[in-house]
C-alpha cells in the first residue's frame, strides 16, 4: 500500500498558558497543504518492523516516529503481523510542517487497513496523540482550529484551491523545545484573533486573513535566525497577500492569489535557498492508494 502523507502550515499560533508538566496550551489554525511524503508499506508475517529510506536526514530505526507508530499500534491491538515501510521523504525535515507527525499518521491509517484492525478514526487519533500533539490533526487533515495541547480539533473551512502557497525552508535546525523555553507570554505584543480569521476563511476574505495571520512564536525564532525575515521580505517584493513562519520554524510560507507573482517569488528564493515549493491547500491529511507523482 502506498500512502500520501501531507504537510501542514499554521495560519495562526497563540500560546495561552503553560501546564505544570511543561506542556503549553495553544490555540491555532492548521491547514493541510499538498506537499507530501510517500510511504510504501508491505505487510510482513514475522512481526518485524523494518524501515528504509534514501533520505540521509532521518533515522531508519526505533528512533523514527514511523517505527514508534507501528510498534504502538501493535502493542495496543496485539496484532502479530509486521511491516516493511519505505519512506520517500519530500517534506523538509525539522521544518515546523509536521513532517514526522504526518508520517506517523499515515502509518497508523495504513496499518489499520493492512492489518485489518477495524479501528475508527477517533481511536486512531487517540493512539496518535500518544506519539505527538500534531498526529491527530494529520490523520484527518483539512483545516481546523486546534486547542488545548493541540489535540482538541474543530473542523473549519480552509483555503480554496485558487490560493497558491509558497513554502521556503532555510538550511537551519530549530528546536521546538528551545523556542518554547525562550517564549515569554508577558512579552507578546500581538496575538491572533482566531475567531476573525475563521470568519475570513468562511467568507473567502483571504486577503484579510493573510494580513491578520499571527504566530506568537515567530518573535522568538526570528531573533535567533534572521533568515526568516529575509525570506518574508523576498515574498513581499512580489504581490504576496501575507507571509508568516509556520510552527516553531524555520519554514516560512506566503499566500498568493496570482500564480505569476508566486512563481516570481519562487525564482528569487531559489537563488538563495534550496527547499522552495509552490503548492496549494489540501482537504485531507492522509490518502491511501491515490495518484502519486
Amino acid at each position: 500500500m502506498k500512502v500520501k502523507c501531507r504537510a501542514k502550515i499554521n495560519l495562526s499560533i497563540d500560546v495561552l498558558g503553560k501546564l505544570p508538566n511543561g506542556y503549553h496550551l495553544v490555540e491555532m489554525i492548521m491547514q493541510s497543504i499538498d506537499l507530501y511524503d510517500i510511504l510504501d508499506i508491505t505487510e510482513r508475517n514475522d512481526g518485524k518492523i523494518i524501515l528504509k529510506s534514501k533520505s540521509k536526514e532521518i533515522p531508519v530505526n526505533e528512533n523514527n516516529i514511523v517505527y514508534k507508530a507501528a510498534k504502538l499500534l501493535k502493542e495496543r491491538t496485539g496484532v502479530k503481523k509486521g511491516a516493511e515501510i519505505f519512506i520517500d521523504k519530500r517534506i523538509p525535515v525539522a521544518a515546523g510542517m509536521a513532517g514526522g507527525s504526518t508520517n506517523a499518521a499515515g502509518t497508523l491509517v495504513a496499518l489499520n487497513e493492512i492489518w485489518k484492525l477495524g479501528l475508527s478514526e477517533k481511536e486512531l487519533k487517540e493512539i496518535g496523540f500518544e506519539l505527538g500533539a500534531d498526529v491527530p490533526f494529520c490523520i484527518s487533515g483539512g483545516a481546523v482550529l486546534a486547542e488545548n495541547l493541540g489535540e482538541k480539533l474543530t473542523d473549519i473551512k480552509g483555503l480554496n484551491d485558487d490560493i497558491y502557497v509558497l513554502v521556503c525552508k532555510p538550511e537551519l535546525f530549530v528546536s521546538t523545545k528551545e523556542v518554547y523555553n525562550k517564549f515569554d507570554m508577558s512579552n507578546v505584543s500581538k496575538r491572533p484573533d482566531n475567531k476573525y480569521l475563521i470568519e475570513c476563511l468562511k467568507e473567502d476574505k483571504i486577503d484579510e486573513l493573510a494580513k491578520n495571520m499571527c504566530n506568537v512564536l515567530e518573535s522568538v525564532t526570528s531573533l535567533m535566525h534572521p533568515e526568516i525575515e529575509d525570506i518574508e521580505n523576498i515574498m513581499k517584493r512580489s504581490d504576496v497577500l501575507g507571509t508568516m513562519m509556520s510552527g516553531s520554524g524555520p519554514t516560512v510560507f506566503g499566500l498568493f492569489d496570482s500564480q505569476d507573482e508566486a512563481e516570481k517569488a519562487k525564482r528569487e528564493l531559489l537563488d538563495k535557498y534550496k527547499q522552495v515549493y509552490l503548492v496549494r491547500s489540501a482537504e485531507r491529511g492522509i490518502e491511501l492508494n491515490g495518484k502519486f507523482n
